[in-house]
């Protein structure tokens, strides 16, 4: 089977080759590989982090919001969650998740229930306008991404994000 021919051939060097060269002549007794994989993976978060809030952005929503309301709408009907599982599943403290649906709340795009089954519980649900926000929201982000990742071959997709997951992985545990 013949894979698709990249959508742009890669630079033969770019900055971070040029970082790397440089510390490898200064500092030869150093290993500098990481640096080639690492430099790019943060210098390539910080554009992704760019995309993602203009993608958010169109759709009235910081990064935060679109976090708290993805995570209610991947929960599936209701879309609520408690806010314990709302902080688990966006990895800020309590108070700050208070905070945040709060704001939200306020916002028309949540609503805070009594929990049926803990009559001192408390469930966050998204609400419609909340729902079509946090879809179009997505649908947007991942036109976004998609335009990211045509620099690689479709087979090579999977390939990366088995990679990434592969090193990620020691933080998940």
């Amino acid at each position: 089977m013949v894979s698709a021919p990249r959508a742009t051939t890669p630079p033969s060097t770019d900055e971070v080759d040029r970082i790397v060269a440089a510390w490898h002549r200064e500092r030869p007794d150093l290993a500098v590989e990481p640096l080639a994989v690492f430099s790019r993976v943060s210098r390539l978060a910080r554009h992704l982090d760019r995309a993602r809030r203009g993608a958010f952005a169109r759709h009235s929503l910081e990064p935060w919001e679109f976090d708290v309301l993805s995570a209610l709408r991947r929960a599936g009907e209701p879309y609520s969650l408690s806010p314990g599982a709302l902080v688990t599943a966006t990895l800020v403290t309590s108070g700050t998740m208070t905070n945040r649906i709060d704001r939200l709340e306020a916002r028309g795009l949540v609503e805070r229930h009594r929990s049926p089954g803990d009559r001192r519980g408390v469930l966050v649900q998204l609400t419609a306008e909340g729902r079509e926000r946090v879809d179009a929201a997505m649908t947007d982000l991942l036109e976004v991404e998609g335009r990211v990742l045509d620099a690689l071959a479709p087979a090579e997709r999977p390939q990366l994000a088995d990679l990434l997951r592969t090193v990620a992985a020691q933080f998940d545990e």
